[in-house]
């Protein structure tokens, strides 16, 4: 197989891995991290024996898709920087995103309760990955004069985290909307 063959065949693996990921996530939102494997193939639109040839068990297959997710919110932070009206747009973009990954790894806690360990590891790249984007968001928004100056990433991430505890279980309680009141109160006001 010649050089741009085998790059164009990672290139497909990767994007029918991203797509596979997706979809787990997606049923993972809807019907927890105990879907059936069947659900996430049928989302994905690949067969069962694809899904475990990536991820041999269900635990790897969570694994894969947090760290999915936490990849995909640290890359959308410079990102929304650069396309964004302004760095506080852009810090409320990504904080909508940082709200959606929270309500996506909804159950991985219980999935390893029995794996401290495994847990601490992931938490660890959650904050290694999201942190300083948030700190770069909050920086520039800073900076520009849109928001107070005196906040640290890991505060507000705490804060955006703890307002989203308990939504899935309260249908009267909407946590975007209370996150939304949290960074609309990081403005500063003249």
């Amino acid at each position: 197989m010649s050089e741009e063959g085998a790059k164009s065949k990672r290139a497909d693996a990767r994007r029918n891995e991203k797509t596979l990921l997706d979809a787990a996530a997606a049923v993972f939102v809807t019907s927890g991290v105990e879907a059936p494997v069947r659900d996430i193939a049928a989302k994905a639109g690949v067969g069962m024996g694809t899904i475990y040839r990536h991820f041999p068990t269900r635990a790897d297959l969570i694994i894969a898709v947090y760290r999915h997710q936490v990849d995909a919110c640290a890359e959308a932070g410079p990102e929304l920087l650069a396309s964004s009206d302004s760095p506080y747009e852009a810090l409320r973009r990504w904080i909508d995103l940082f709200v959606d990954f929270l309500v996506t790894k909804h159950g991985l806690a219980a999935a390893f309760q029995a794996d401290n360990t495994g847990f601490e590891t992931l938490h660890a790249y959650f904050l290694d990955r999201l942190l300083p984007v948030c700190a770069t968001l909050l920086d520039a928004a800073a900076e520009s004069g849109e928001i107070r100056s005196d906040l640290q990433a890991i505060e507000v991430m705490r804060g955006v985290g703890n307002l989203c505890i308990g939504a899935d279980s309260d249908p009267r309680y909407d946590a975007r909307r209370m996150v939304g009141v949290l960074i609309a109160g990081l403005r500063v006001t003249t």
